[in-house]
């Protein structure tokens, strides 16, 4: 099984988890934040960053790229003509009012579907129409992630943003 191929394998493994703010907890409960963290830890086996407590509104309240910022800490940025190189294990962030700061992740799943948890709802893989690709801001990929499709060529080494 390859890397691509685990990640999207534990994304799964998430789906039907409860949504609550703030967790991490696969089966008990977790926000889209949560979600990307638990998944970091089942394929890296570490914790990568323990976010501060944060509210709902906590992007608009701050007014930072908070979410962003500790991707690029963490992830490898798609850079370039990115959007042609998403596949499957890769983390989607989104804006979701055009002009509004980065709030949401998921995990591309291949093809157009993704998995995210969203207020009020459990863990899910859904088509990732429209309505999402519109409000799409960024891609990343897990470090040490070897491919042999040609993405390599739209991501910037870890350190050059």
């Amino acid at each position: 099984m390859n890397r691509d191929d685990i990640i999207v394998a534990a994304a799964r493994s998430w789906i039907g988890t409860p949504y609550h703010h703030q967790a991490s907890l696969k089966g008990v409960g977790c926000d889209c934040l949560g979600l990307i963290r638990g998944v970091w830890r089942e394929v890296t086996g570490i914790e990568a960053e323990s976010p501060p407590p944060y509210s709902p509104d906590w992007a608009e309240a701050r007014g930072e790229e908070t979410m962003l910022e500790a991707a690029r800490r963490h992830l490898v940025e798609m850079t370039g003509d990115w959007r042609q190189f998403i596949g499957p294990g890769d983390v989607l962030l989104f804006r979701l009012r055009r002009g509004a700061l980065v709030k949401h992740a998921a995990i591309h799943t291949g093809g157009a579907r993704m998995i995210h948890a969203y207020t009020g709802r459990a863990v899910v893989e859904v088509h990732m129409g429209e309505w999402w690709h519109r409000r799409l801001a960024a891609a990343f990929r897990f470090p040490g992630l070897d491919r042999e499709d040609g993405r390599e060529a739209a991501v910037a080494p870890r350190g050059a943003l």
